[in-house]
């Protein structure tokens, strides 16, 4: 199982933790949530805990606990600036329909959890 960083990315959380002054990483993870399922979640990791899975990338690390593990399972995570706004973006293999805003998604088959 894997995640990967682009450089851009990476960039944008080690900049975040810099400005925090403290953490290890970027935590990522997936909520059950709007009208097409799940939606990610993020949040800095302070430190790692037993069923957490770091994955480090150009010099920065992230952090998923092992139950969000099988729906980002192969993601690549960059950052993007859009006008006025930025996000990290997933391009996840699992995901099979994005809803309209963008703010949800479904899965290719469903995962047992």
């Amino acid at each position: 199982m894997a995640i990967t960083l682009t450089e851009n990315a990476a960039k944008q959380i080690r900049k975040k933790l810099a400005q925090r002054g403290k953490g290890l990483a970027l935590r990522i993870g997936v909520k059950k949530v709007g009208c097409s399922g799940f939606a990610y979640t993020f949040d800095y990791a302070d430190e790692v805990h037993a069923d957490d899975q770091l994955f480090e990338s150009h010099n920065a690390n992230v952090v998923v606990n092992a139950s969000s593990l099988q729906f980002l399972d192969g993601s690549k995570v960059d950052f993007i600036s859009e006008g006025l706004n930025d996000s990290f973006k997933f391009d996840n293999p699992n995901v099979e329909n994005a809803c309209g805003c963008g703010e949800s998604f479904s899965l290719k088959e469903p995962i047992k959890a």
